[in-house]
C-alpha cells in the first residue's frame, strides 16, 4: 500500500507524528503518558491486536483513536466544525460576506477524544435474545451508543518497566507533592515514594515594551523544588 500510494506517505508520517504528540499532551500527568519506543511499533501493540482480531486494553484505546481509527477521528471533528466567515466590501463594509466550515484545531479533537477515553465502559460478549451483544460488565452503568468507546480488556496499572510491552513505568517522572489526583506523587508513584531536590529554573522576568515594537526581558534564576517518582 505505502509503494503504491508514495504521493501520501509524508502526510501519513506528519499526521502521525501530530497524533503521537497529542497523545503525549493528553496523558502527559498519567501512568501511561503515550511514550513510544523506537524498538517497537509506533502505536505500540496495539496494531498487532486490531490485525490479529483481538480487542486492545483500555490504555492503548487514545493513540489507537489518533492513529488507527479514522471513522471516530472524523466523527469527532464533524462533530466540532465551526462557521467562519469573511466580509467583503469597501472601508472593511461587509456587503458580501463568504463562509465556510472550518475544521477545528487538533487541540479540540484531542480533548473530545479524551474525554470519550475517560468516559470508556468496560464490557463483555453476552448473549442477547437469539443474538450476542457486547453490554456493559457492570450492571449499573447504562447501555452504550454507537458514539461511546468501550473496551474488553482493562489496562495494567503502567507502574513498573516492562520494555517488551513499551511500558516505561513510571520511576523519575516528575510529579505534583500538593495533588490529590493522577498526577499527584501518591498515585504517579504507585507508593514507592519520590526523591525531592532543588532545581535552578531560568525564566523571562521584567518584561518591558519598547517603543516601536518589541518587548525586553531579563533572564531570572529561581529556584524550585522538583519532586520525582522512585
Amino acid at each position: 500500500m505505502c509503494k503504491r500510494n508514495l504521493e501520501v506517505m509524508d502526510s501519513v508520517r506528519r499526521g502521525a507524528q501530530l497524533a503521537i504528540e497529542e497523545c503525549q499532551y493528553q496523558f502527559r500527568n498519567r501512568r501511561w503518558n503515550c511514550s513510544t519506543l523506537d524498538s517497537l511499533p509506533v502505536f505500540g501493540k496495539v496494531v498487532t491486536q486490531a490485525g490479529a482480531g483481538k480487542p486492545p486494553d483500555q490504555g492503548a484505546v487514545f493513540t489507537t483513536l489518533l492513529g488507527h481509527s479514522p471513522l471516530l477521528c472524523s466523527q469527532a471533528i464533524l462533530t466540532h466544525m465551526r462557521v467562519e466567515c469573511k466580509c467583503h466590501g469597501v472601508s472593511g463594509s461587509c456587503e458580501v460576506k463568504t463562509c465556510w466550515r472550518a475544521v477545528p484545531p487538533f487541540r479540540q479533537v484531542g480533548h473530545a477524544l479524551k474525554e470519550k477515553f475517560d468516559g470508556a465502559t468496560e464490557v463483555e460478549p453476552r448473549r442477547v435474545g437469539s443474538s450476542r451483544a457486547l453490554v456493559p460488565r457492570n450492571a449499573q452503568f447504562k447501555p452504550h451508543t454507537d458514539e461511546d468507546l468501550v473496551y474488553l480488556e482493562p489496562s495494567p496499572d503502567f507502574c513498573e518497566q516492562d520494555m517488551r510491552s513499551g511500558v516505561l513505568g513510571t520511576r523519575g517522572r516528575t510529579c505534583n507533592k500538593t495533588s490529590k489526583a493522577i498526577d499527584g506523587c501518591e498515585l504517579l508513584c504507585c507508593g514507592r515514594g519520590f526523591h525531592t531536590a532543588q532545581v535552578e529554573l531560568a525564566e523571562r522576568c521584567s518584561c518591558k515594551f519598547h517603543w516601536c515594537c518589541f518587548v525586553k526581558c531579563r533572564q531570572c534564576q529561581r529556584l524550585v523544588e522538583l519532586h520525582t517518582c522512585r
